[in-house]
């Protein structure tokens, strides 16, 4: 996955979840589940981001 595929998948996640917590609020929600998944989803995604952004900086910074 490219790095843009997953700040593409964070934007959706996002939008996802605005509109699950909406939904929870109206008491539309029916399984409450898939704000906590998608939560922890939104985090991996944001993990493996930063890890490559953390990644790349330091084999630039070694070349100094």
């Amino acid at each position: 996955m490219s790095d843009k595929e997953i700040l593409d998948a964070i934007e959706d996640n996002r939008e996802q979840m605005y509109h699950w917590r909406f939904s929870h609020v109206t008491g539309e929600l029916k399984n409450t589940n898939e704000i906590r998944n998608n939560r922890r989803a939104l985090a991996r995604l944001k993990t493996v981001l930063n890890q490559r952004r953390l990644a790349a900086s330091s084999v630039a910074g070694e070349g100094k």
